[in-house]
């Protein structure tokens, strides 16, 4: 009698064993494969990828619904977590921005490096009459830096990337060339020269992009084809000139998001960027008013530049100006009479034109 109770519980255990066995062959069977995951997309970078110049700032980043990131997000249906933040170098991104990158993390856009150049210092100091701007030197201590200092610091910031999400398409975007060698705007002084000095820098800081993201197995795009002919000042900008407030200058307009949009949206998902999403966007969400300054506004940027203090009425003299022609001009700016303000601003363009066409400072 004992054996037969041992032998119906050896039965029974086998049985309930095998029914284990198939429960969990059904599980496996029947779980959803790893590839059915629910895709996430994560932007970092700085104000290029965080849309400054649509005139749509949300927080303290910026974080616009018409950048390129967003854009991106609604043409695939894609949850779109908006790290990038205007300002940010690659430290902040390194600090500030992977942790929202992880193994689940599908899809990843980039873009960094001109704040680490000193992007908005160099257009500050080349924006400068001629008689008070050393462009020349403000390029090369940002060249210095794109060559010296940046190729590691892309290094550590790609590796620290591909750690943190080893299973996303990674994209990383280049900058546009701003100028085509004309300055339209009254409120800054950019010459041919400068403007070209100034594209070259982008090239520089694109080929190290470039060669960065080949490196660390990252897809680059180059987005300066598709920008060609809406620089500033082209008929049809993609790139703000001097807008107002100052922080929407030389970044890509709503229309310019649009254009990386429709370049990384497919490296990134495989996927045509729709272009249904491009003319939904394009007629409803123009900004209310032009970035355009008024005379105005262009004469409070010039004043900015403090014309008439002693130094700088000593550097136009070095320059060949008479000091009270300045202070003459000075005046007229701060005139409230528009034509007025017009006339100073053409004569201060013409002199600064001079000094440009000049021995080279």
């Amino acid at each position: 009698m004992p054996s037969k109770l041992r032998r119906n519980s050896i039965v029974t255990t086998s049985i309930a064993t095998a029914a284990t066995l198939l429960g969990l062959v059904a599980s496996v069977l029947t779980a959803a494969p790893a590839h059915a995951a629910t895709p996430s997309y994560v932007a970092l970078g700085d104000c290029y990828a965080a849309g400054v110049g649509t005139r749509a700032k949300q927080d303290d980043c910026y974080r616009s619904p018409y950048g390129y990131p967003a854009l991106i997000a609604d043409a695939n249906d894609l949850p779109l977590d908006y790290q990038a933040c205007s300002g940010a170098v690659t430290a902040d991104v390194r600090s500030n921005q992977l942790g929202a990158l992880n193994s689940g993390t599908s899809h990843v856009t980039l873009t960094i490096g001109g704040n680490d150049a000193g992007f908005a210092d160099v257009l500050t100091e080349c924006a400068l009459p001629g008689w008070l701007s050393d462009c020349e030197g403000a390029i090369a201590d940002g060249l210095a830096v794109i060559e010296n200092e940046l190729p590691g610091r892309y290094d550590d910031l790609f590796t620290a990337v591909g750690g943190a999400a080893p299973n996303a398409v990674v994209a990383v975007g280049g900058y546009p060339r701003l100028f085509n060698g004309e300055d339209c705007n009254a409120g800054t002084f950019f010459s041919p020269g400068e403007q070209a000095a100034l594209n070259a820098g982008v090239d520089t800081l694109n080929t190290l992009l470039a060669d960065k993201a080949a490196a660390h197995d990252f897809s680059y795009v180059d987005p300066r084809g598709a920008f060609a002919g809406h620089a500033v000042c082209d008929d049809t900008e993609w790139i703000n000139g001097l807008s107002y407030p100052i922080e929407e200058s030389y970044h890509p307009n709503r229309d310019g998001n649009r254009g990386y949009a429709a370049l990384l949206g497919p490296v990134l998902t495989g996927t045509p960027f729709a272009p249904t999403v491009l003319a939904r966007r394009a007629a409803a969400d123009r900004p209310s008013r032009s970035l355009a300054p008024t005379p105005r506004e262009e004469a409070e940027a010039v004043l900015s530049f403090d014309l008439d203090s002693p130094a700088n009425l000593a550097a136009a003299e070095r320059h060949g100006i008479a000091p009270d022609e300045i202070e003459r001009l000075a005046r007229m700016l701060r005139s409230d009479d528009l034509r007025t303000v017009r006339q100073a601003l053409r004569s201060l363009q013409r002199l600064d034109r001079a000094v440009s066409a000049g021995p080279a400072r």
